[in-house]
């Protein structure tokens, strides 16, 4: 099978019901997202972070993938399909997509603060002030905050490189390092950019647009893929 490895960011979610950080409103408009989403933060007001990221669970408890997810899982029939996210929900994974490579952390998961490779799954949205690690620490969110380094981004480099086909699903490709990752794509294979946005042009690239929200984008790119390549 050839490999499709695929970059998805918020707009494949966001047609799910989960708003980008910068659009939680509510009690979050009176905060700059660094807030609640840096070191710094969790060091000055950790329940104030625990809460921001407990909303943003239980919105993620009740989520169901859509058509773009759906559509993504559904090649695996006929290629190797490799997601490299920039989302923290576990959409992918319900639709099917096996697997999943997480840039920014998972939602559905927590980490202890004195061992970063103690990592726990969380049962409920709640993950509160008392709630510990095996080994009596404070747990905090499973997240990569504003300052902190990527998870994974020379595996998701590597995979980029044994590409066949590379897709980009939903986000701007202005946010860094994942953006940076559609320049390690081997010499012209063929890239989706599916996003209803003007997104940058790659003049030396050999690049499809599919200037659509993912709902509607992936399936069109499922078959042209089908269509052209098997």
């Amino acid at each position: 099978m050839k490999k499709l490895v695929v970059l998805s960011g918020a707009g494949i979610s966001a047609e799910s019901g989960l708003k980008t950080f910068r659009d939680m409103g509510g009690l979050w408009e009176q905060y700059d997202v660094a807030e609640v989403a840096s070191v710094e933060a969790w060091q000055k007001n950790p329940e104030l972070v625990l809460r921001f990221y407990n909303e943003r669970r239980k919105i993620l408890f009740s989520a169901k993938p859509n058509e773009g997810h759906w559509a993504l899982a559904k090649l695996q029939e006929y290629f190797e399909v490799i997601v490299i996210t920039q989302n923290v929900d576990d959409l992918h994974e319900q639709a099917g997509n096996r697997e999943v490579l997480h840039l920014h952390g998972e939602l559905r998961k927590a980490q202890s603060t004195i061992d970063s490779t103690l990592i726990y799954t969380l049962k409920t949205p709640e993950l509160n002030l008392g709630d510990l690690c095996e080994k009596g620490s404070q747990l905090r969110p499973y997240i990569v905050w504003f300052g902190e380094a990527v998870k994974n981004y020379s595996q998701a480099v590597a995979l980029v490189k044994s590409a066949d086909f590379f897709a980009v699903i939903g986000t701007s490709l202005n946010v860094y390092p994942a953006a940076g990752l559609i320049d390690h794509c081997g010499s012209n294979i063929p890239i989706f950019l599916v996003d209803p946005n003007d997104l940058p042009v790659y003049l030396q690239k050999n690049i499809t647009f599919i200037k659509e929200p993912a709902t509607r984008g992936v399936p069109l790119m499922a078959h042209l893929l089908m269509e052209k390549y098997l």
